[in-house]
């Protein structure tokens, strides 16, 4: 019998990362979880809106990620040391790390980070006047 991949559905999706960053490349880590907290990101109890990613001891960690009722809730990223160390170098040249994208459909619960730049207001200003426009194709 032969085993089908799943394919990986989005379980949440931080749409404010792509309005307040320039976004460049992305990786996708495990993440350290308890029993608990995997059983809310399934049932879809979480937000990643607020988080971020820090660089502690050479580890990645997760930040303020809100899971059910509990705020405030640090986890441990899985990557390796390679990656690591080129999320480092890059941090160094003064780009940010954000969550964009968390998955947990098959057995395993994956964070798609990315490394990102900020945006200017003007270029926020740009983003709404596409994203009007684009709206406005679209009826007609």
């Amino acid at each position: 019998m032969k085993k089908t991949k799943k394919a990986q559905s989005q379980v949440s999706v931080n749409r404010r990362a792509s309005f307040d960053y320039h976004l460049g490349d992305k990786l996708i880590c495990g993440m350290a979880l308890s029993g608990p907290e995997v059983r809310l990101i399934r049932d879809h109890h979480l937000q990643l809106k607020g988080s971020f990613i820090t660089l502690k001891n050479n580890e990645l960690w997760l930040n303020n990620l809100t899971l059910g009722a509990e705020t405030a809730r640090n986890i441990k990223l899985l990557a390796t040391k390679k990656q690591i160390l080129s999320l480092q170098k890059s941090k160094l040249l003064g780009n940010t790390i954000v969550p964009t994208k968390l998955f947990g459909g098959s057995r395993y619960i994956k964070l798609e980070i990315a490394l990102a730049s900020g945006k200017k207001k003007y270029d926020k200003r740009l983003s709404i006047k596409h994203r009007d426009l684009d709206r406005e194709r679209q009826k007609y």
